[in-house]
C-alpha cells in the first residue's frame, strides 16, 4: 500500500473515531428525559377531557384507572372498585381512561361506544352496562358493535347522534390519546392505578386501600 494511500485511511479514522466520541459525549451529558406529562385535567393523571366520575375537588387524592372493557382481570376488579367508591366516597376523585389491549377484540368498540355514551351525558350508565355483561360478549372474535348499540338504545339515547359519533373518527382518536398517554404511562396492562400521579405497584387489594389511606391522612 502506497504512503499517501496509508495516510488518508488513518485520517479517515481518526475522524469517525472523534465523531464517535462525539456522539458517546453527547449520550453521556444528555439530561435525563422528563416525566411523563401529567396531563391539562383538573386533577394529577388526567387530562381536561378525562372522565372523572367521582369529583369531590383538587383538594382530594385523585384515583385514576386505566382500563379496558374487554379485559377480565378489570371485570374482576369491577366490584371492588365499586365498594371503594362507595368507601371512600367523598373523600377521593375517581377517574377513568381509556386502554383498550390490542389483543382483545372488541376492546376499542366498546370503549368508542362509551365515549360516544359520554356525548350524551351517559358514561357511567355505560360504563357499567359494559362490565355487568363482559361475560357475555368478551373474548370474542366478531365485533359486537351491534350488541353495543342495543345498550345505547335501552339507555334511551339519540340514535342518530350515537351512530354519528361512533363512526366520526375523532371519537376513537379520543379514546387513542388516553392510550398513547398509558403507552407513556409505562402501562402495560389492566388494571393500571396512579394515585396523584404515581403508579401503585398491587400485590394486594390492601395496598390500594393503604395508599389511598395514607393520601387521604397525608
Amino acid at each position: 500500500m502506497k504512503t499517501p494511500t496509508k495516510i488518508t485511511i488513518i485520517v479517515i479514522a481518526a475522524v469517525i473515531a472523534v465523531v464517535i466520541g462525539a456522539i458517546l459525549v453527547t449520550m453521556w451529558n444528555r439530561p435525563p428525559a422528563p416525566a411523563p406529562d401529567a396531563g391539562d385535567g383538573s386533577f394529577p393523571g388526567t387530562r381536561s377531557n378525562t372522565h372523572v366520575l367521582d369529583d369531590v375537588g383538587p383538594e382530594a387524592p385523585t384515583l385514576v384507572e386505566f382500563l379496558d372493557f374487554e379485559c377480565e382481570a378489570c371485570g374482576a376488579f369491577y366490584p371492588v372498585i365499586e365498594q371503594i367508591r362507595e368507601q371512600y366516597r367523598g373523600k377521593i376523585n375517581y377517574a377513568i381512561r381509556y386502554f383498550p389491549i390490542p389483543s382483545h377484540f372488541n376492546s376499542m368498540n366498546a370503549a368508542v361506544a362509551v365515549e360516544a355514551a359520554a356525548q350524551q351525558g351517559k358514561l357511567e350508565e355505560m360504563y357499567h352496562r359494559m362490565f355487568a355483561t363482559q361475560a357475555e360478549w368478551g373474548e370474542g372474535q366478531s365485533s359486537e358493535a351491534e350488541r353495543f348499540r342495543g345498550f345505547a338504545e335501552d339507555l334511551g339515547l339519540d340514535m342518530a347522534a350515537y351512530d354519528a359519533a361512533v363512526a366520526d373518527p375523532a371519537t376513537q382518536a379520543r379514546v387513542e390519546e388516553d392510550y398513547n398517554d398509558g403507552l407513556a404511562w409505562s402501562v402495560q396492562g389492566t388494571p393500571t392505578f396512579f394515585l396523584d400521579g404515581e403508579k401503585l405497584e398491587l400485590t394486594q387489594l390492601s395496598d390500594l386501600t393503604d395508599a389511598l389511606d395514607s393520601a387521604i391522612t397525608d
